[in-house]
């Protein structure tokens, strides 16, 4: 439903004042709530050596875990794609975005920007094309040719929808004097964001999936897993913090980026679980 932006203009403002300690916050936040997903998935989604349950049990429970996740992107991404298509609900949402952006700018240590900035290469098109490249060779070296196959389409597929999605809402970027990049496109939803989340989250599947001191020991799985959310967590909040997409561009890109991750790894589990019963 389109909501007034006027009684949320001095919270919105007063968030950009203080991003910087927002993201402080919110990532070592989100590390807890990582790690408490991941325990509960080795306790209850992975196969135990004393469990009585079939193996496809165990799958199910991985499979519906992979649903919800891709139900809570698509309600997120829905919702926000519901307020850019209603023009009225755009326009206010819009208003704010600036504000946000704006105080961002006005407050944002220069240093910090200049590290952001850095930061926000890690997914860009060419950083994912090198990355995609390199673990595709390593998994086809290491005879693992369907996962290599998955990894590329994975990675690959999400750069096509996004661009689809970008056409589609046409959302105009940001434009700040202090902005350090003038990237070209529509802004809606963040590519880097949901780039980042893909390749990054891929990239932490197979290295527990396929490397075996990871695989076999719980906390390096963990921090496997710990590292990519981070960094795909950084990579997003770098777009607000140079001020190249509004904070809404990024959480669709991460509900969106979230929704193909948990799609592309459902089918891995499918086709695995079906190669092993043929």
């Amino acid at each position: 439903m389109p909501f007034d932006a006027t009684p949320y203009a001095s919270i919105v403002e007063s968030l950009g004042a203080h991003a910087l300690p927002a993201y402080l916050i919110a990532l070592p936040m989100l590390m807890l709530s990582v790690t408490g997903v991941w325990w509960l998935a080795r306790r209850y989604a992975m196969p135990q050596l004393d469990s009585k349950l079939p193996p496809s049990a165990y799958l199910l429970v991985r499979l519906a875990f992979g649903f919800s996740v891709m139900v809570a992107g698509a309600l997120l991404f829905a919702e926000l794609a519901e307020q850019i298509a209603d023009a009225d609900a755009a326009r206010r949402m819009g208003e704010l975005d600036t504000l946000f952006s704006i105080s961002v700018g006005n407050h944002l240590d220069a240093n910090a920007r200049q590290a952001f900035a850095a930061i926000t290469h890690l997914a860009d098109t060419a950083t994912l094309t090198g990355l995609t490249l390199v673990v595709a060779a390593l998994l086809l070296a290491f005879q693992r040719r369907w996962l290599a196959l998955a990894y590329v389409g994975a990675v690959a597929g999400n750069a096509l929808l996004n661009v689809a999605l970008k056409n589609i809402f046409e959302r105009t970027r940001p434009i700040h004097d202090t902005t350090l990049f003038q990237p070209h496109g529509w802004s809606f939803p963040s590519g880097h964001s949901s780039g980042a989340v893909v390749a990054y989250g891929m990239l932490a599947y197979v290295l527990v999936r396929t490397w075996q001191p990871i695989r076999n020991h719980a906390v390096g799985g963990l921090a496997v897993v710990l590292a990519a959310s981070a960094l795909a967590f950084t990579i997003g909040c770098s777009r607000i913090f140079i001020q190249v997409h509004y904070a809404t561009d990024v959480l669709a890109g991460f509900s969106s980026g979230s929704m193909w991750l948990a799609m592309c790894i459902i089918s891995i589990e499918l086709t695995r679980h079906y190669q092993r019963r043929r």
